[in-house]
Parts: structure tokens; sequence; C-alpha cells
């Protein structure tokens, strides 16, 4: 039986373990990360996270600046499920209804609660003795 093609879409380092587990366990034709981004006082083009990991996996790789970008090599990588983990950016329904097991996203908080795209400091600065993954 053929193992399920998965597609990953990270970017920060919170969502390098979901990579590196999902490569372990299911075939991932390829990765979908932001493009390098200037950093440090010389504004060097630097990788994120995830782009380091997946090289480092020997994953291929696209960094489109919009989605719409990304759709030809999408299609073209067949993917059965796609994960995503802190990608940054929103998801039409072309993306979303491409895989025929549909997405899976990981968030890092427990859904409602801090929906958004920072919810670890927002778990903090509420408070919250306790928090998770859904």
């Amino acid at each position: 039986m053929p193992q399920t093609r998965i597609v990953f879409m990270g970017s920060p380092e919170f969502a390098v373990p979901s990579l590196r587990a999902a490569a372990d366990l299911f075939s991932v034709v390829g990765v979908v990360t932001q493009p390098d981004k200037p950093a440090g006082r010389g504004k060097q083009l630097t990788p994120c996270a995830v782009k380091t990991a997946a090289l480092q996996l020997g994953r291929p790789i696209i960094q489109p600046d919009k989605m719409r970008e990304a759709m030809d090599q999408l299609r073209a990588w067949q993917p059965d499920l796609i994960i995503v983990a802190a990608f940054g950016k929103l998801l039409r329904a072309e993306v979303l209804t491409l895989p025929p097991f549909g997405c899976l996203n990981i968030h890092a908080s427990l859904l409602p609660r801090h929906r958004g795209a920072a919810p670890i400091p927002a778990a903090i600065l509420s408070g919250d003795s306790e928090t998770g993954v859904t």
C-alpha cells in the first residue's frame, strides 16, 4: 500500500517538530514555507526554521509570495493531505479542497481561546496556567 502523500506548510521553529514527525511517518512530497527574509544588522536574507529543516530532510521546497503562485506545484505534488503549522498565510478553498483527505491545521492554543497569529504570547499575557495544541 502506498504511503500517504503529505504537503507540509509552516515557517517558524514551532512548526519544525511537526514537519519532522510527518517526515518520519509519511511521504512528505513537498514543503511550502515563507520566503527568506532580511534579518540582523546586515539585513542578510535568512531562511525560516522550516526551510532549514526541509533542506536537512531533503524535501522539495517552494517559497511563494502569494499562494496563487504555488497552485501548479501543489497540484503536481498530488498530496493526499496538507498539514499546516504556523504557516502565516490564509489558505483559499482552492488549496483546502485539493487533497482528498483535506487539510490538518496545528494551532498552539486550546481553540477557540487565543485564536489568531500569536497564541503563545496571548496565553502568557492572559496569565493562563495551562494551554495546549489543537
